[in-house]
């Protein structure tokens, strides 16, 4: 599976993280790279909207992971800030990767050896030959990405 969007505001980035969140289930794991600035906080609110969770979604940059509860719980991780994989450890990752909710990991590049074979990978890139909005959206699942 190989899909590819292109977005030209915030609102369609949304929507379309929307639709996602909306198809989630259960201890699915969602890798979520692209560049510092590229919206992935703003995919990430339309993700949590998808899921029914109405309270504000912020990125958990210095926080490392927060929680939100919707149809199925979200958690959601920033591994900017982490610099090994034992830390993911310690915060026992594991019990939310393969839980009763969906995990949506920011900069997942950063920890390949702890994300699952089966993840979905999104990818959100800017071309600004295309406009300072736009973005193209990757998405693949398990050995394709």
């Amino acid at each position: 599976m190989k899909k590819q969007w292109e977005t030209f505001s915030s609102e369609e980035t949304e929507a379309i993280g929307e639709k996602m969140g909306q198809a989630a289930k259960p201890a699915q794991v969602y890798s979520l790279d692209g560049d510092l600035g590229v919206g992935k906080t703003v995919f990430t609110k339309g993700f949590a909207r998808g899921l029914g969770i109405t309270e504000h979604v912020t990125s958990p940059t210095f926080t490392i992971i927060n929680e939100y509860l919707g149809r199925i719980p979200l958690y959601h991780f920033d591994v900017y800030r982490i610099s090994s994989e034992e830390e993911m450890d310690d915060i026992g990752y594991e019990d939310y990767f393969y839980g009763h909710g969906v995990s949506l990991v920011e900069w997942a590049t950063l920890i390949p050896n702890l994300i699952p074979k089966d993840a979905i990978h999104i990818t959100i890139e800017k071309d600004f030959e295309k406009g300072d909005d736009y973005r193209r959206i990757t998405v693949c699942q398990g050995e394709e990405a």
